[in-house]
């Protein structure tokens, strides 16, 4: 299995497989004081939108490991796609023919070597903000093949982790350098990653001045004691399936 492909892939499904226990353990952990620090990350309290975020990452992670299998199938590696700030750029001028850098329209991004990501090409048709905290829509499978086939493999990679409530407190040291080496080299976006983790705090902060019960918790840094309480674990610590599994691709050809 190509070198690049398999720590992706063993990023993809320790992401996958956390977003799986979640589901099952949130649920029964609400009444908890300790549960204010997911919900944080979360943005609210209210399990039904923390529950359909999490449906989505997994159906996200999903997609994205089919697509990882049917490359690892091909023997095909992935190549680094760098984020760059569409602030920094000017304006493209239309060309007939995909230019020297850039994927053509049948590519993933990350088809590339040494290519760049094109910021908001994909948050382009909703008619809301890129990564809004309060849109629940969950793709179809259909589209979510498509948007990780489109989309630089880093951004894809964000998506997830926001929806699954990843941050680097929850994490063992190991593993958050794992996600930030893949932010950093596939086109993830930090600045991005920030705005959305504020934008929450914030909405989380709005629902906790409602419930005065609440307050004795401090949920801003938790020690991964309290991390353990919440989830069960640190991300990373938990086992997963072997990445050189010779598993078979689901993705379409």
């Amino acid at each position: 299995m190509p070198q690049r492909l398999a720590a992706l892939l063993h990023v993809v499904r320790v992401l996958l497989s956390h977003g799986r226990r979640l589901v099952e353990t949130v649920p029964a952990r609400t009444a908890n004081v300790e549960f204010a620090a997911l919900a944080a990350v979360c943005g609210t309290y209210t399990l039904a939108t923390i529950l359909a975020r999490l449906q989505r990452g997994i159906l996200r992670a999903m997609a994205l490991e089919r697509y990882l299998l049917a490359r690892a199938a091909k023997g095909r590696e992935i190549g680094f796609v760098y984020y760059k700030d569409p602030r920094e750029r000017a304006p493209a001028k239309p060309a007939a023919e995909p230019q020297k850098g850039e994927p053509a329209s049948d590519e993933a991004a990350s088809e590339v070597q040494g290519g760049r990501a094109k910021s908001g090409e994909d948050e382009a048709a909703p008619k809301r903000p890129a990564f809004d905290p309060d849109d629940l829509r969950i793709p179809t499978p259909e589209e979510l093949d498509a948007e990780v086939r489109r989309r630089p493999l880093g951004r894809t990679i964000l998506s997830i982790c926001m929806d699954l409530a990843v941050i680097p407190s929850f994490c063992t040291g190991p593993f958050w350098n794992q996600i930030f080496d893949t932010l950093n080299n596939y086109g993830g976006s930090f600045t991005t990653l920030f705005k959305i983790r504020a934008h929450r705090e914030t909405s989380f902060q709005k629902e906790r001045d409602k419930k005065p019960d609440t307050w004795d918790f401090d949920w801003t840094f938790p020690p991964p004691e309290t991390v353990r309480q919440v989830l069960g674990y640190m991300i990373g610590e938990a086992p997963i399936l072997d990445p050189f599994d010779p598993l078979p691709a689901t993705a379409p050809s």
